[in-house]
């Protein structure tokens, strides 16, 4: 019977008209699929990221995916 309940409750349920984003954060449950991959690197590109990311608490891998996820979202061309 309870459970009759909680579906009773769930059918009637209703969308508000708006809703208030302005606390939630980008991106939080986007998990994207990793893939692994050989990659070969200038020393100075490495070292670059390798520090950045030591001085922001981040994997450096994390860093190059954000820098190259930034970079194709200011030069992609969209086509439809």
């Amino acid at each position: 019977m309870k459970k009759d309940n909680m579906r009773i409750d769930h059918d009637n349920f209703e969308l508000k008209k708006e809703y208030d984003f302005s606390k939630g954060i980008r991106g939080r449950f986007y998990n994207p699929k990793k893939k692994p991959t050989t990659l070969r690197l200038d020393d100075d590109i490495l070292l670059y990221f390798k520090k950045a990311a030591d001085e922001k608490k981040i994997r450096y891998q994390t860093l190059l995916n954000s820098a190259l996820r930034e970079y194709i979202q200011d030069h992609a061309v969209h086509h439809t």
